[in-house]
């Protein structure tokens, strides 16, 4: 799974989005996730141009039309921070992600329950911020599902 999402978001891989899709709608609909909007964390513009696409919009979308539905954007990436993957410490990516989200299109959330579907999960620190920003903008609820997670390892300091 490591290597096919490294393909996936480093190599042009874009048509993993269908599969990768499709196996985390089945999983959502298995948990009987209950949702009123489905959204995505967003990549900065800098990512999407140097990268080509927004890997986790792909993603997300492709759950949406699993499930039936659409996805809206309910956030925008304001700055272009470096990529979580290269920090280690669940501290520094905590302060990586601090304020670089800003909610969007806030009635299309205001009061209703937000699935936040995002490609890796590794840390937490890129959900978690997402998620208050949703909720401190009126999200009544915020359920995140990732593709998959990978392993943490903690340095000592």
């Amino acid at each position: 799974v490591a290597e096919s999402m490294k393909r996936y978001k480093f190599q042009g891989m874009q048509q993993y989005a269908a599969v990768y899709g499709r196996l985390l709608a089945m999983r959502l609909l298995r948990s009987r996730v209950r949702f009123d909007v489905l959204t995505w964390v967003p990549s900065s513009e800098e990512r999407k141009r140097t990268r080509g696409y927004d890997q986790t919009f792909l993603l997300a979308q492709s759950v949406a039309e699993e499930l039936g539905t659409v996805c809206i954007k309910t956030l925008h990436k304001t700055v272009h921070n470096e990529s979580q993957s290269r920090l280690k410490d669940m501290a520094a990516r905590r302060a990586n992600v601090l304020g670089v989200f800003e909610p969007c299109h806030e009635e299309a959330f205001r009061g209703k329950r937000v699935l936040l579907i995002d490609d890796v999960v590794t840390s937490g620190a890129t959900l978690s911020e997402c998620a208050r920003v949703l909720l401190t903008a009126g999200a009544a609820s915020v359920e995140c599902a990732t593709f998959c997670a990978a392993r943490l390892k903690e340095t000592k300091q």
